[in-house]
């Protein structure tokens, strides 16, 4: 398995659809997944430390697991089929550990909250993973679209 880091969460101005970035430890490699909007949030409220008055749903989730006295593990990004990824997310209980199948982004939400590590199986790392060179354009649009990423991405405008 591949150790990941989420790089930024953000709207991709081709498709105007959120997007994760995860990347490798050395940030040489990255994963760009699509997700939903709420989700999206949920990402951005961790990496931005937002405080938030009430329990979101990934904190209602962690909340629950540690209330019956299990913990986050690790989530795994397990599976890419017909262009849809697919994850697990890892817990402990005692002696237990416990696969619960789960989409990625909320695996990725979970993981951030409980500080677990978030990895790519290696079975999928040669599709899913894009290690671009030094003139790659697709990279270059990466690139610019973090530089211009910002947590008002995420906010509805009224």
């Amino acid at each position: 398995m591949l150790r990941m880091k989420v790089k930024a969460v953000g709207i991709d101005r081709e498709t105007l659809l959120p997007v994760v970035i995860l990347t490798d430890e050395t940030e040489e490699s990255y994963v760009p997944l699509v997700i939903g909007p709420a989700e999206a949030n949920a990402i951005a409220v961790v990496l931005e430390n937002v405080d938030v008055s009430r329990p979101l749903t990934h904190d209602l989730l962690l909340n629950t697991v540690l209330t019956l006295g299990a913990k986050v593990d690790r989530v795994v990004i397990t599976d890419l089929a017909d262009d849809v990824y697919y994850a697990e997310i890892c817990l402990v209980q005692g002696e237990r550990t416990l696969r619960i199948d789960a989409r990625p982004s909320d695996a990725i939400a979970l993981a951030l909250r409980s500080g677990a590590s978030i990895f790519v199986d290696e079975k999928i790392a040669p599709y899913a993973m894009a290690t671009p060179g030094e003139e790659d354009p697709e990279m270059e649009q990466f690139r610019s679209f973090l530089k211009d990423l910002s947590p008002d991405d995420f906010r509805k405008e009224n």
